[in-house]
């Protein structure tokens, strides 16, 4: 049985940036061996929480930890970005894809094992002269990449360059190289955007097969259809507040967030709800 244990705590998170204030009292957990959904309408930060999380942006206040399995616990507002992926195992994805793509399936896949096979060579000379450390980990690490490539069912484009694959198959390329680092947590930005149905399908299939065998998910996305089939548990931002907080099915009957996704007021909220239910009703008679 995964444990339902908290992965990741963001505690009164604010981010200003000069003037603006992009988040703004931002607190939400993410629980181990669950996929946790971050929503909301353009423009409400969601992308800007990611990048504090990920070290690409350092918050102008508050705390944002992660628990790893071993115990240990990480403060990782205050680590560099490198930090974050290498000791306290959180990778990420991008909304645009960055592969590179004059390199192999493949080769992409052990680049994002650099790091072992970087101290395995003693940083060249090792590798050099062909030690059995270095040969065992570049074992290691080719057998990690073919496991990922079968994952992601692009084995068969091993050797074919990363650019020539189709854009969907690019998605889950770059979601296996996130894995080959040996993630606690994955953070995925809009993995369906610019999919299609069948490739949706098969990138859901490969999401919850990842939360199935024990990595934590944190993703934005766009598409509710993805959101509302995957996910455990939804957060919804707008105008770098949380508005609404709980499972699929409570999000998406909040009053709040239906407005939010209307763009209408406050005051509105009530006929908004009445006219959803008028019109759910239509649709069952």
């Amino acid at each position: 049985m995964t444990s339902k244990d908290t992965i990741l705590k963001v505690e009164h998170l604010s981010m200003r940036f000069g003037g603006l204030m992009a988040i703004n009292d931002f607190s939400f957990e993410a629980k181990r061996g669950e996929i946790t959904a971050l929503i909301g309408p353009n423009g409400a930060g969601k992308t800007t929480v990611f990048n504090c999380i990920t070290g690409f942006y350092k918050p102008t206040m508050g705390m944002i930890s992660l628990h790893q399995k071993s115990g240990k616990e990480y403060l990782l507002e205050r680590l560099p970005d490198f930090m974050i992926t290498r000791e306290a195992k959180v990778a990420r994805t991008f909304q645009n894809i960055r592969l590179f793509s004059g390199l192999t399936v493949l080769e992409n896949l052990l680049v994002a094992q650099h790091n072992k096979l970087m101290k395995a060579s003693g940083y060249t000379i090792l590798g050099l002269l062909g030690s059995p450390l270095y040969k065992r980990e570049a074992k290691k690490a080719i057998e990690t990449a073919a496991h990922w490539l079968e994952r992601a069912d692009l084995i068969d484009r091993a050797d074919d360059p990363a650019g020539d694959l189709p854009y969907g198959a690019q998605r889950r390329l770059e979601i296996a190289r996130a894995m080959c680092t040996g993630p606690e947590l994955l953070c995925l930005d809009e993995p369906a955007a610019g999919l299609n149905p069948k490739e949706s399908l098969a990138l859901n299939t490969l999401l919850r097969s990842i939360r199935d065998e024990g990595t934590s998910l944190l993703l934005i996305e766009h598409d509710m259809s993805v959101v509302m089939e995957i996910s455990d548990h939804v957060v919804v931002l707008e105008y770098g507040q949380k508005i609404s907080d709980g499972t699929p099915d409570h999000v998406k009957n909040d009053p709040k967030v239906i407005a939010a996704y209307l763009g209408v007021d406050d005051e509105e909220v009530t006929e908004v709800i009445a006219e959803v239910e008028s019109l759910d009703g239509g649709a069952k008679a």
